[in-house]
């Protein structure tokens, strides 16, 4: 396992030096789950939820958490994005998210994805909490980082325990 670099000489935390690095293109994808009730998931599926449009309220909340992923996680640097994109997958069971972050920095955005994930998936909880109060979020994961100095990275497949990956027999 390679060494932490959040962490000093004495172990103490600390904002790593990105300076002299040079700025690459970066892309990172993330996933999540959202578990909920089959009548929470026709309702989505049917537009009849009483807050109104579920998946684009969570797309917006997904979108906005991204960008201010410097503010919520204290040693993340503030990134300018070049896109943040969040998708939904309706399924039995739940609404699979997905976002993907991209931009070209000197740092790379997998926080940026998973936060969009995480900002997503609460705000679906929100806007079916009043009728789902078992609705939850589970199996936030990053997918794939691409760029900067170890290259791309892709989870594989067998590890992925998601309920989704489970229905996709991964």
């Amino acid at each position: 396992m390679a060494p932490f670099n959040h962490l000093d000489a004495e172990g103490k935390a600390r904002m790593v030096d990105v300076g002299a690095k040079t700025p690459s293109h970066r892309v990172a994808v993330a996933s999540g789950w959202v578990a909920l009730a089959p009548e929470t998931v026709k309702a989505i599926q049917t537009g009849t939820v009483p807050k109104g449009d579920v998946l684009t309220v969570a797309k917006i909340a997904g979108i906005q958490g991204a960008k201010q992923t410097s503010n919520l996680i204290p040693l993340c640097h503030p990134l300018a994005l070049d896109q943040i994109d969040v998708g939904f997958d309706v399924r039995p069971g739940g609404v699979r998210i997905e976002a993907t972050a991209k931009t070209h920095a000197k740092t790379g955005v997998e926080m940026e994805a998973l936060t969009a994930v995480c900002t997503a998936g609460l705000a679906l909880i929100d806007m079916v909490k009043s009728a789902d109060r078992k609705a939850f979020l589970h199996h936030v994961q990053l997918d794939l980082k691409e760029g900067g100095k170890s290259g791309t990275w892709k989870r594989d497949p067998g590890d992925d325990s998601s309920p989704s990956a489970k229905a996709e027999g991964a």
